[in-house]
């Protein structure tokens, strides 16, 4: 993995942040993948429940400024921390912190962590 895959890949991921299609959503994972949304909870497993898991919480298009860089990578993993600003009311700004298992251009294995801060 180089920086621009992980790069292409965050942006595909943003692109289906703000799209909520199905098809822009599928695109960013194996058959197989595994989505823990927290890293203290159990994965959601498989492309399709992934989908399926994401339409259930997506944010409204427009609703969030996203802001990232990577802070590592190597061996098809790759480290990204992030700044999400939800332009909604209340509004709420969250840090994230991603690591992320890519087999070629997809993700194997995304784990997030998201703090609210006070």
């Amino acid at each position: 993995m180089k920086e621009k895959d992980l790069d292409k890949w965050v942006t595909k991921y943003r692109k289906a942040w703000e799209s909520n299609d199905p098809g822009d959503i599928a695109a960013l994972w194996t058959e197989d993948a595994a989505w823990y949304r927290r890293p203290d909870e159990e994965p959601i497993l498989g492309r399709d429940a992934i989908v399926q898991a994401w339409l259930e919480v997506s944010d409204a298009p427009g609703e969030t400024i996203f802001e990232y860089e990577v802070l590592g990578f190597g061996d098809g993993v790759g480290f990204v921390r992030g700044w999400t600003t939800y332009q909604t009311d209340p509004p709420g700004e969250f840090s994230n912190l991603w690591v992320i298992r890519l087999d070629r251009d997809r993700a194997h294995e995304f784990v997030e962590w998201w703090m609210e801060k006070p």
